[in-house]
C-alpha cells in the first residue's frame, strides 16, 4: 500500500499469479452443463499487477468502480468496464461488506490492470485479475469497516462465483482441484520447477474447447477421462522435473488441437529445441514446456517464438503465491 499525504487518494497493489494445470481431467458433462473436473494447479512466478485506488468519495449510497484501464503486453482485447471480472470482483466484495457490515456508505475506487498473462491463453489471467481484485478490496475497504479480513471462505465464495479457477488463484501454491476446479486441496511439492511458455497472438475460447471434447467424445474420437491424479501427485512430491514431465496430462488437448492444428507445430518446435515434456495450458492455445533449468526455459522461449510466427514466449517458475497484496 502507498501511504496517503492529506486528501491524495490511497493505492493498493497486488499481484496476480498465472497458472498451469500439469493435469487436467475432464469428465462428462453435469446437469448443470459443466464438466466435473480433476485438476492439479500450480501457480507460476508470471503475473500480471492490479492496482486499486481509493478515490476517497465515500458519498454515494451505492459503491461503485468509477474507471478501469488496461495496460502491458497483453493488453489487447481485455474490456475495461463491468464484463472485466476484476471490476465485478469490487462490486461483488463491495456488495458483500455494505449487507453485511450494516450498509454504511463506503468510498468508490479505480481500477488499473498491468497485463502481462496472455489473454485467452488457458492461463487464468482473468481469473488472477479476479483474486487480486478481492485481496485489494478487501484490504481497502477494511480501513473503513475495522477489519482484518472478511476470511478466506467467504473470498472463496465469491471466487468461485466469479468462475472455476478463481479461487485456485487466491489460493495459489500446488493444488488439486475438484467439482469445476473450485473445490481445492493444497497439494505437497518439492523443488522450483521451470517453465517456457509460448503465447499466440490469437486466443481461444474455452467453452469452444470444452465443446469440442464433448463432440470428439462422441465420435469416439478421444480418449476416457483421465482422473487418477495419484503418478503425478508421486512425481511432484519426487521434485524431479523429468518424472513431472512425464506425467503431464490434459484432456482438453486434443480439442484444442482440433480447433487450432498449428499448435502442433509450437509443441514440436519446444520437444525439438530440448523440453523436457510439453502440453497445452488448460484451454488454450499457450503451450507450456517444462524445461530442465531456467537457461533452457530461457532458449526454449527464444528459439521457438522465432521459429513459429505469431507467438511470444516467455519464462517462469513455480509454485509460486496466489494472489498477494504489496
Amino acid at each position: 500500500m502507498n501511504a496517503s499525504h492529506g486528501n491524495e487518494p490511497i493505492t493498493y497493489t497486488a499481484h496476480a499469479h498465472a497458472k498451469v494445470n500439469v493435469h487436467l481431467g475432464v469428465a462428462e458433462p453435469r446437469e448443470d452443463g459443466f464438466h466435473e473436473l480433476v485438476t492439479v494447479f500450480q501457480s507460476l512466478s508470471l503475473h500480471d499487477t492490479v492496482t486499486l485506488t481509493d478515490l476517497g468519495n465515500a458519498e454515494v449510497d451505492k459503491p461503485r468502480v468509477q474507471y478501469l484501464k488496461v495496460s502491458g503486453p497483453h493488453e489487447a482485447g481485455v474490456p475495461e468496464d463491468d464484463t472485466n471480472l476484476a471490476w465485478t470482483a469490487v462490486d461483488r466484495i463491495m456488495q458483500h461488506l455494505y449487507v453485511t457490515r450494516g450498509g454504511i456508505k463506503i468510498p468508490e475506487v479505480g481500477l488499473e490492470i498491468h497485463k502481462a498473462i496472455p489473454t485467452a491463453g488457458g492461463m487464468a489471467g482473468g481469473s488472477a485479475d479476479a483474486a487480486a481484485a478481492l485481496r485489494l478490496a478487501e484490504r481497502c475497504y477494511g480501513r473503513y469497516y475495522g477489519i482484518d479480513s472478511v476470511g478466506d471462505h467467504i473470498l472463496d465464495a465469491l471466487g468461485a462465483a466469479l468462475g472455476s479457477d478463481v479461487p485456485f488463484t487466491l489460493l495459489g501454491g500446488t493444488a488439486l482441484g475438484t467439482g469445476r476446479g473450485e473445490q481445492l486441496t493444497s497439494m505437497m511439492t518439492r523443488g522450483t520447477y521451470h517453465w517456457a511458455l509460448i503465447a499466440s497472438d490469437r486466443g481461444l475460447s474455452t467453452p469452444s474447447v470444452f465443446r469440442k471434447l464433448d463432440e470428439l467424445r462422441d465420435a469416439g474420437r478421444a480418449s476416457a477421462p483421465a482422473l487418477d491424479t495419484t503418478e503425478i501427485s508421486q512425481a511432484l512430491i519426487s521434485g524431479d522435473a523429468q518424472r513431472v514431465a512425464a506425467h503431464l496430462h490434459n484432456d482438453l488437448q486434443p480439442a484444442a488441437l482440433s480447433l487450432r492444428p498449428d499448435l502442433r507445430k509450437t509443441l514440436e518446435a519446444g520437444m525439438d529445441a530440448g523440453a523436457l515434456n510439453g502440453i497445452v495450458s488448460g484451454s488454450g492455445p499457450t503451450c507450456a514446456f517444462l524445461c530442465a533449468s531456467q537457461e533452457d526455459a530461457e532458449e526454449i522461449a527464444a528459439q521457438v517464438s522465432i521459429e513459429i510466427p505469431g507467438t511470444k514466449g516467455v519464462v517462469a517458475q513455480g509454485p509460486a503465491a496466489g494472489a498477494e497484496v504489496l
